[in-house]
């Protein structure tokens, strides 16, 4: 049987995350997106809490936390915006978790270490221009030349380009492979060829930036390779299982903003001598807000206990993004209905959790694809296989860290 009570640990990391939104990102975030800036600081002040290592071993200076906290993290920190779930997305599920799975020791004591820490800031390189989901079909390349690799591509809608300081990218080695020619690396800002663009102009989580990478002839040793020649789309898939669960806990968070918003609306207005609350499509709207948001987050935990315990998850996870992404739209777009003509403009937060909803329904994975996954499963034409990698600690999770436990009160 699978328990999904949430401990008192996890329960304390909630609260905690809570409070630092409330303080650190609510009071500012309608002019950051107004004004489209990105505070670096505030991600510092995450590293400080411990939130940039949440899952990470403390093996490699991380926190240890279950994957059901950092589902939690990642509610409350979109709750408040998407900009800083994404940096636990990009960061830490898309980089530092693949780097716990696959890299060497020597590799993880050289980039996960400082990113667990947050003395470093990481990002994940997969999506290109004009190759959308097609990631077997990749155009960066990594060219052997003697005992080095040279670089070549572009990478576009990246999360944290022009702020990151490691680059985990992905290039094929043999494009006449497809998949089993794209291998996996670890660049660093700075390295010769390689420069970083922003892209401006998005619908939506305009607090956080996002941008391209361009490598042009990066030359880098065998050193910098995660995994061997070939391994690397495997590599991406994982990562993306572990960037889908993120995902979908943030949405959970963003529906939960949606739900928070209305409630609030529907007692504030009245029309016809009663708050709107009273007329029965209102309470229909809300209604269906609380069934996606408690459907979605019990779908968002049985996957987290699923990684607690070292399983495959691909098929839940997936379920999870799909449901919760689509809801976290249909709760804006509801949203924004409750509150009629105000719901248009940014004096109140349902515009801008429309606008930040919409990414979702189309990074790690598109609706549409994830309809074809689900369906694959149900039908028998897809299964899940092992994957290889190196051996993580026997002691699996730890308890909570120092950082989340004081600002509670706990330590």
């Amino acid at each position: 049987m699978i328990d999904l009570r949430p401990t008192d640990e996890n329960l304390l990391v909630q609260r905690s995350v809570h409070e630092f939104a409330e303080r650190e990102i609510s009071p500012y975030i309608r002019e950051w997106d107004a004004q489209g800036e990105v505070h670096r600081e505030v991600f510092e002040r995450m590293a400080e809490s411990g939130l940039l290592g949440a899952p990470i071993h403390s093996t490699w200076g991380g926190g240890g936390m279950d994957y059901i906290s950092f589902a939690m993290i990642c509610e409350e920190l979109e709750r408040a915006d998407t900009a800083f779930r994404v940096v636990q997305s990009v960061h830490v599920a898309l980089n530092s978790l693949t780097l716990m799975q696959w890299a060497t020791e020597e590799q993880r004591q050289r980039w996960l270490v400082p990113q667990a820490r947050g003395e470093k800031l990481a990002t994940f390189g997969l999506t290109e221009p004009g190759v959308g989901t097609d990631a077997a079909n990749l155009t960066s390349t990594a060219r052997r030349d003697g005992d080095s690799y040279v670089l070549n591509g572009q990478k576009q809608w990246i999360s944290l380009a022009d702020i990151a300081d490691h680059f985990l990218v992905f290039a094929s080695v043999d494009r006449s492979k497809r998949h089993k020619g794209v291998t996996a690396f670890l660049l660093e800002r700075g390295m010769k060829g390689l420069s970083t663009g922003t892209l401006h102009g998005k619908l939506g989580i305009r607090a956080g930036n996002t941008g391209i990478i361009n490598m042009d002839d990066v030359r880098v040793g065998p050193e910098h390779r995660i995994g061997e020649e070939g391994e690397g789309f495997t590599i991406a898939m994982s990562a993306i299982d572990q960037g889908r669960y993120t995902v979908a806990a943030g949405n959970v968070g963003l529906a939960q903003a949606c739900l928070d918003a209305s409630l609030k609306y529907a007692h504030e207005r009245h029309t016809f001598d009663e708050e709107i609350g009273r007329h029965q499509l209102v309470k229909q709207m809300l209604a269906k807000m609380v069934a996606g948001i408690e459907a979605g987050r019990l779908l968002v935990w049985r996957a987290g206990v699923l990684k607690n315990h070292g399983g495959r998850n691909t098929r839940e996870t997936s379920l999870a993004k799909w449901h919760a992404t689509d809801h976290a739209v249909a709760s804006a777009l509801d949203a924004i209905q409750i509150h009629g003509a105000n719901g248009y403009s940014n004096e109140f937060p349902v515009e801008r959790y429309l606008r930040n909803s919409k990414a979702a329904v189309i990074y790690e994975g598109t609706s549409q694809l994830h309809t074809l996954i689900q369906a694959d499963y149900a039908l028998g034409y897809r299964e899940d296989r092992p994957i290889r990698c190196e051996p993580l600690p026997a002691e699996g999770f730890e308890r909570l860290p120092v950082s989340i436990a004081a600002q509670a009160g706990r330590a």
